[in-house]
């Protein structure tokens, strides 16, 4: 087979499977099919239930972040500027991409392993077959939930890492605290935390997608639902940092 048909064939594939799960996307975002209480279960399971990861990723973020700005501020006499920049980099940036990492981790994998074995278990054809729409039942739920509740989870993850640069900066590293938390707020502008806020929007769709998608087509066995979980997990995780870096280039 010639280059020209490998390269051919393979931008066939990837158009045809962007269609796909577009379709998918859009189909489960105005599908709503399921029982109120299903999305509030789905919250509860997505959103709750992720902050104990979520928070202890952003307080050691923050305060791993103080230390390393503080050692490389001190090299050109910019100490100072400690409070400023673990604010604006974790509502910028690393409150929303650690937060999206954490949930996918833990979201994706679980969504596609759900999906996966009932679909594997002949529970969706079984929905098909009580003429209930698989898509609105199971995928729409879990995409809303994450959608709604990854700002959430975003906006207390910022106060978090905020606050473990707290303590390491004045525990540790000699600032007062009063003088820590007026400069933090001082130099965090609106728009830093909103922008962060619509990202974990994004990624919470991400993650979602990602899991429902792979899980839904999963294929025969264990070893199909073991695929599945591991491709939605990569998929998610890639999908979050390239989301990253397009809205990141709209927003500044």
């Amino acid at each position: 087979m010639t280059p020209v048909r490998l390269i051919g064939r393979a931008a066939m594939t990837l158009t045809r499977t962007t269609g796909r799960v577009s379709i998918f996307a859009v189909q489960g975002l105005t599908r709503v099919g399921a029982h109120p209480a299903e999305l509030l279960r789905q919250i509860l399971h997505i959103g709750w239930l992720s902050l104990p990861v979520v928070g202890l990723t952003a307080l050691f973020t923050g305060a791993a972040l103080a230390l390393q700005i503080h050692s490389g501020g001190e090299r050109f006499q910019a100490s100072d500027v400690v409070p400023a920049i673990v604010a604006i980099g974790m509502a910028r940036e690393l409150g929303p991409v650690l937060g999206g990492l954490m949930v996918a981790a833990r979201v994706a994998s679980s969504i596609a392993a759900e999906l996966g074995t009932m679909r594997v278990t002949e529970q969706v054809d079984a929905l098909v077959t009580l003429s209930t729409d698989p898509v609105g039942w199971l995928v729409s739920p879990r995409l809303w939930a994450a959608i709604l509740s990854l700002p959430v989870l975003v906006g207390v993850g910022d106060v978090i890492g905020i606050m473990g640069g707290w303590l390491i900066g004045v525990n540790a590293l000699g600032f007062n605290s009063v003088t820590y938390l007026s400069n933090s707020w001082a130099y965090l502008e609106g728009w830093d935390v909103v922008s962060g806020l619509i990202k974990g929007g994004f990624f919470g769709f991400v993650v979602a997608l990602s899991g429902c998608w792979f899980g839904m087509n999963a294929g025969n066995g264990a070893a199909g639902v073991g695929r599945a979980t591991t491709n939605a997990v990569v998929a998610a995780s890639v999908g979050i940092l390239a989301a990253n870096f397009v809205l990141t280039g709209l927003f500044f």
